[in-house]
């Protein structure tokens, strides 16, 4: 076959006459680049597509060939009905363009094309659907030229044309409609009278029937209502208005059928919209919202219909009035809305809730009449569950507000929390909470309670969220009333302090002020980090630093909370605190404000980060005390000792050397800040970053020890003790509220706070009763069993082996004492069991609080590294980090473990060792670092994790770059030669630091199995060049000298990349660098010398020593011409390919060609030898003949041993088919002829295959004989 295939393409390479090729259709001779315009616009890519198009339009333009114009209007009417819809459009428009720029083609002959080329009557069944494309995309494009209008009878024509074209609708759906509807909206309204009126009169008849037709009047009526008058309604309709009593059950089954059309894509119908705006234009608005959309669509099942109405209600807002809106938001649409959002908060439902906020946010976009977007907003408040607003607290939309709206809107949500009305509100409930017994009835003042949490969640989202334009005055006034409503009570009003002046109607709860606290101290945490509010110059953003948490004056918001606490602490006739302070508890507050306004003062003397810091810490503290005095009150005493010894003389400090030193005060300050972190509270971490960043240039050794041995992982047993004390000390009910406070802080919102509740409740019950079941499946306590023995025992309930009868039974009176001990033995164990479960929760929640308390800890590392990067304290750092990155690859895999890792190895990647700033004075501390050095890479040479050895080995990079420091400008030195420059390293000792590295890599190339890695190396050598150059005999030596191919071939990739540097070659003399060079040659003819690539590792070192060796010859022998001896290496590399095994394709062949390329020898060209015709033809089967068998299917030649498996078969067999074949057609004959057969096989092969057939034909037996059985 191989030879005829050859002989035929010779024969056509010796043929020189070329057959004639007509060219009926002239296409061939149009230009080769202007035939490619047409393809390029069939094409799937839209740029690809218009830029086709442009050049199309210029080329004509240019070109001024009719004849290239006519075959261009052809072409496009031919595409207009193509398979794919990207080349139809692509077509289409390009027609479009092609008749607005070309006048001088008639719109009249090119609708006749094109109804002529995609005739639908002669149309065949399979080709109708491209003919109506065809068609529905001329009509498109002529349309679309903008010359439609000027000749009003072929605008008749296209509309008849798309008339038509209506009834294929499951190929076009309501597109034909949609473009009569564009057209009318282009068209005049005299061409519409004369030419249009007539041709869609009976659509404008029948315009109630169908969405299409109804949207055609509707939209005729807008643009037309000189045409459309009354008068000429009722003739059409027998109505003058489109909306009237007896019209709107027809409206409805239209709206109806609008919403199934568009069900799929999930819109407004335009329909909709329009029948909307003819009922605000006839003044029948009411009546449309009230049968049509609520007694009509809201009575179908929730489904497309309610979307409809939803989706109407969002796209009305911006056209109703004031009086409108509230009947709209107060209506049932509105109720069934609620209930939608409810039902859809269960997973994979459908939510409408993001699409309804988004017409909320149009509408309050285009909108700037505040009395409208006070409506809307107020409207979509009082939509309520059992008094709980089903809009999320946090709603985007108010960003778009205008102040004023935003002023009345928060006066009205704190009248309604001082004086809710309920009965306002569009309050409902589910058929789900209806159902449940459990919820069935709600108080009011349940209802009361959650409306007020939502109140006080929703003011605090508007004081929190920075997008919202708002006053300080604003904010300061809502957070005024948060602070005095969830701690104080107002006795007597009084104009000073205006909370006072509003009663409640209600009292406030216990629980819902604890959630009050929560908001306040959440949103007290968004102040801490707001920007300045208010219009700020450029001058002063681009000059001034941004300054967070102060006001426009430079004032603290927690500084004017405190304030505001101190004047109603004051003011005790007008406002009573909800638990009073102590008198010790007072003393310590009024202390509190003398050392902040003595702060203050020293500040503007002199502003310093010491006072800034101290004035921080004494206004969270004084927060804090509203909410743990006690423990508030005793870090006030440790901080105020702490700040007087800050602020004592030097003089003062210089003691007796006898006496006790005390701790230095920013230590007692750093533990003060790890106390506080210790609480699960946003604002006390973010307040403590902030202290922490100002007090940075003045920590201590001490003060950093404590924060290093709360990361120490030797110490978590300790830690974690300190935790659970202070856990323990504060009690249950304090701990449940602090955990619902910091639930708070996040965000959470009240409702899907208890709707997590119930679940976790139940789903905590569920894994109950799995635990009981594991423990009823699992072994049984041994001390259980005893007792119960014991009991059974003690009752005589036994039964013993010996008692063979049952006539001893207990009586009744037994029997209750049996199930009386029996009970209390089974409730005791469940207690037991219970306690263990506690137990086990208690210790899990301890180590989640520990390791979050230590995340906290890292933000105070990660500060010091970025404001005190060049201390001597960051030194003390990198080893225990390193043993927390070490200590967490080995812990548990959890995802806060994780978090806590993937931490710590960032703050010590790029914080420590990558930062800008790093220690640059180490006098006095030269073998320390040394010693570091050294334990750091041995530590690096032990371990088994090589991403944890990574860590060590960048650490003790760190460290030389420490020890190296930075050339003094004033230094002679740095006027020398750049040899000399490169071996300047500071005050390293490049002796025994090589030597660590030497060791390493020795290590690394000689052992089986070690952490370190070819990449780190790498990495040396490049930051590290005078190492590199010390180092590189070794690697050299290891090309060969490695314990493994893998090593060796990370050898070279080192000697690589030093050749590559020109540091180290600057490094290096031209005899250094020769001698150099002929060692490596050595040592790679070495590793080519009997290479065989029969595994991988050694495939890939040969693949890296060609590498280097083809940048060795390049620079040797053409770059440098160095006089290196290259001969050996020559021939080694030409016995390489003495059997030619390099002669395919792949990366070590290329490779190894490239290498000889520059020796002048070149890779041969393998040539095909064409197989002889003769040859294969004598091999060729012989061709069967019919009616004839086959020599195998022959008695004869079926009946010989010969051509059994394992004997040489004769070539009929090998022609006509294989012995497993024809063993296949053998088991189709009688299982008697076949067992003679079997028996003469038998015995004629061989002892393996005959043991192999005995033992089938015994399985065999066995299987009858069970069958049998």
């Amino acid at each position: 076959m191989v030879a005829v295939m050859h002989t035929d393409m010779g024969e056509v390479d010796k043929e020189t006459v070329r057959p004639k090729v007509t060219d009926a259709k002239g296409i061939l001779k149009q230009n080769r680049e202007f035939l490619d315009y047409f393809w390029d616009i069939a094409k799937p890519e839209r740029e690809i597509r218009l830029a086709a198009i442009e050049n199309l339009i210029e080329q004509l333009k240019k070109s001024e060939k009719s004849d290239e114009l006519k075959y261009s209007l052809k072409r496009l009417v031919d595409g207009l009905s193509h398979t794919r819809e990207d080349a139809r459009s692509g077509f289409s428009v390009a027609l479009a363009q092609l008749l607005s720029v070309f006048e001088e083609i008639s719109l009249k002959s090119t609708l006749d094309s094109i109804k002529e080329k995609h005739k639908l009557q002669t149309a065949k069944k399979k080709l109708i659907r491209n003919a109506v494309f065809g068609n529905f995309f001329g009509v498109l494009a002529l349309s679309q030229s903008t010359r439609l209008q000027k000749e009003p009878q072929v605008l008749l024509e296209c509309v008849q044309v798309l008339q038509s074209l209506s009834q294929y609708r499951e190929h076009l759906r309501d597109l034909p409609r949609k473009t009569i509807v564009d057209i009318l909206s282009q068209t005049s309204t005299e061409v519409f009278e004369e030419v249009l009126f007539k041709a869609l009169k009976s659509d404008l008849t029948s315009a109630l029937n169908t969405p299409e037709q109804l949207e055609l009047l509707l939209v005729a009526i807008h643009k037309f209502p000189s045409v459309l008058k009354p008068q000429k309604l009722k003739k059409l309709l027998g109505t003058t208005t489109v909306i009237t009593e007896e019209s709107l059950p027809k409206l409805v089954c239209v709206l109806k059928m609008a919403a199934r059309s568009v069900k799929k894509e999930a819109v407004l119908p335009p329909v909709a919209l329009d029948l909307l705006q003819a009922s605000l234009r006839e003044d029948n608005f009411e009546m449309f919202w009230t049968e049509a959309i609520i007694k009509g669509m809201m009575s179908e099942m929730p489904g497309h219909t309610h979307y409809l109405s939803f989706r109407l209600l969002g796209a009305a807002l911006p056209l109703l009035s004031i009086s409108q809106l509230e009947f709209v938001l107060s209506g049932d649409v509105m109720r069934h809305y609620g209930e939608h959002v409810l039902s859809a908060q269960l997973p994979d439902r459908f939510k409408f809730a993001p699409e309804m906020a988004r017409y909320a946010s149009e509408f309050m976009q285009r909108c700037s009449d505040a009395d409208r977007q006070l409506t809307v907003v107020v409207g979509f408040t009082r939509l309520t569950n059992r008094g709980f607003p089903v809009v999320p607290s946090h709603w985007k939309v108010l960003e778009h507000m205008v102040p004023s709206a935003l002023q009345r809107y928060t006066e009205w949500l704190i009248e309604e929390f001082c004086n809710p009305q309920l009965d306002a509100c569009l309050d409902f409930t589910t058929h789900r909470q209806k159902g449940n017994q459990d919820t069935a009835e709600v108080k009011e003042d349940d209802c009361m309670a959650r409306f007020r949490k939502w109140i006080i969640q929703r003011l605090a989202f508007i004081g929190e969220d920075h997008q919202i334009k708002k006053d300080e005055d604003l904010v300061m006034n809502i957070t005024r009333f948060i602070f005095f409503h969830a701690f104080f009570d107002a006795k007597k009003p009084t104009s000073d302090i205006p909370e006072t002046t509003r009663a409640l109607s209600v009292p406030i709860e216990k629980q819902t002020r604890s959630s009050i606290a929560s908001a306040f101290y959440s949103l007290l945490q968004s102040l801490n980090s707001m920007p300045v509010l208010g219009d700020v110059s450029e001058t002063e953003g681009q000059n001034s630093r941004r300054i967070l948490g102060v006001k426009a004056d430079g004032t603290l918001w927690i500084y004017c909370v405190v304030q505001y606490a101190a004047t109603l602490l004051n003011q005790s006739k007008h406002a009573q605190i909800i638990d009073a302070f102590s008198p010790e508890q007072r003393e310590e507050w009024d202390s509190l404000l003398e050392s902040v306004e003595a702060l203050r003062k020293k500040s503007k003397k002199s502003s310093s980060p010491k006072h800034a810091a101290f004035q921080h810490l004494f206004l969270l503290i004084g927060v804090q005390m509203f909410k743990d005095p006690k423990e508030s009150v005793e870090l006030l005493k440790d901080l105020r000792s702490c700040m007087e010894k800050a602020q004592a003389k030097k003089s003062k400090k210089k003691k007796a050397t006898g006496c006790e030193e005390e701790p230095h005060w920013v230590e007692v300050v750093v533990e003060i800040l790890l106390s506080l972190l210790s609480q699960p509270s946003r604002l006390i971490r973010n307040v403590c970053r902030v202290v922490f960043t100002r007090i940075c240039p003045e920590v201590t050794q001490g003060a950093l020890d404590s924060i290093l041995n709360v990361l120490d992982p030797n110490k978590d047993e300790d830690e974690s003790g300190v935790v659970v004390t202070d856990e323990k000390e504060k009690g249950k009910k304090k701990h449940k509220v602090e955990e619902d406070e910091d639930e708070d802080e996040d965000g959470n919102e009240e409702g899907k706070d208890e709707d997590e509740e119930d679940s976790n409740s139940s789903d905590d019950d569920d894994d109950d009763d799995e635990e009981e079941a594991m423990e009823e499946g699992g072994e049984v306590d041994q001390n259980f069993r005893l007792e119960l023995m014991k009991v059974l025992q003690g009752q005589n309930a036994l039964v013993k082996e010996e008692d063979g009868s049952d006539e001893d039974e207990l009586d009744d009176e037994g029997m209750m004492k049996l199930d009386g001990s029996l009970a209390s033995l089974f409730l005791e164990q469940k207690k037991r069991i219970q306690a263990k479960k506690d137990e086990k929760d208690r210790l899990r929640k301890e180590k989640v609080l520990v390791r979050d308390f230590k995340i906290k800890v890292l933000d105070m590392v990660e500060i010091f590294l970025n404001k005190q990067g060049s201390s001597c304290l960051v030194l003390g750092l990198v080893e225990p980090l390193l043993g927390v990155i070490e200590n967490g690859m080995s812990s548990e895999a959890s995802q806060q473990e994780q978090d806590y890792l993937g931490r710590a190895a960032d703050i010590f990647r790029n914080q420590l060792c990558r930062g800008k700033y790093y220690c640059r004075d180490t006098e006095g501390r030269e073998a320390e670092l040394y010693e570091m050095l050294e334990r750091l890479i041995g530590r690096a040479q032990k371990l088994t994790d090589s991403s944890v050895s990574l860590y060590y080995f960048s650490a003790a990079l760190y460290v030389v770059k420490v020890l190296k420091g930075v050339k003094s400008e004033q230094d002679p030195t740095n006027k020398q030669s750049a040899e000399s420059e490169g071996r300047i390293m500071g005050n390293v000792d490049v002796e025994r630091v090589t030597s660590c590295f030497r060791d390493a890599l020795t290590s690394f190339m000689t052992r089986r199995k070690s952490s370190l890695t070819g990449a780190m190396f790498i990495d040396l050598f490049s930051r590290l060049p005078v190492l590199c150059v010390n180092l590189l005999d070794t690697a050299v030596e290891n090309i060969t000298g490695g314990l493994r191919d893998h090593q060796q071939g990370q050898a070279c990739v080192m000697v690589l990349k030093a050749l590559q540097s020109k540091e180290v070659k600057k490094l290096m003399s031209d005899s250094q660098w020769t001698e150099l060079y002929q060692k490596i040659v050595k040592q790679i003819t070495k590793v080519f010398e009997n290479v065989q690539c029969k595994s991988k590792a050694v495939h890939e070192k040969t693949v890296k020593a060609l590498e280097l060796c083809q940048y060795l010859v390049k620079t040797a022998k053409n770059q440098q011409k160095m006089p290196v001896v290259l001969d050996v290496l020559q021939s080694v590399l030409k016995s390489m390919n003495a059997d030619g095994c390099l002669q395919k394709a792949g990366q070590l062949e290329d490779t190894y060609w490239s290498v000889m390329r520059l020796f002048g020898v070149l890779k041969p060209k393998i040539e095909k030898v064409k197989k002889v015709v003769e040859a294969e033809d004598t091999e060729k089967p012989a061709k069967k003949k019919k009616g004839f068998l086959p020599e195998t299917k022959k008695r004869k030649n079926r009946m010989k041993p010969t051509v059994l498996e394992g004997k040489e078969t004769p070539a009929t067999e090998s022609a006509e088919g294989t012995p497993g074949e024809a063993a296949k057609k053998k088991k189709k004959k009688n299982k008697k002829r076949k067992r003679p057969r079997q028996e003469e096989e038998t015995a004629t092969q061989s002892p393996a295959k005959k043991a192999k057939t005995q033992q089938k034909q015994n399985k065999k037996k066995k299987k009858k004989g069970g069958d049998e059985k």
